[in-house]
């Protein structure tokens, strides 16, 4: 039997989605921290201190992951380079 080679068209998802879900990943931190630091602000009665925080702690949060995920994506294209390199 012999292997087809796969539709790129087919595989698009594979490619975009993994960057996609980074966007995402960064949007949702960020928001939903400075939703959670409001919420704080408003059952503790702490003014714009917990809203700043939670601002403060999803980018930092958002963009430590978001630089993991873009390492690791790249690791893996830079081995999935090699491998075709070889064959």
């Amino acid at each position: 039997m012999s292997s087809t080679p796969k539709d790129n068209t087919d595989g698009w998802r594979e490619v975009v989605g993994p960057y996609l879900t980074m966007g995402m990943e960064l949007a949702i931190a960020v928001v939903g921290m400075f939703f959670i630091g409001r919420w704080i602000d408003g059952s503790w009665g702490t003014g714009p201190w917990g809203m700043y925080a939670g601002l403060c702690i999803g980018v930092v949060g958002g963009f430590v992951r978001f630089i993991q995920r873009a390492l690791a994506l790249g690791a893996s294209e830079d081995a999935q380079q090699e491998k075709d390199e070889k064959n």
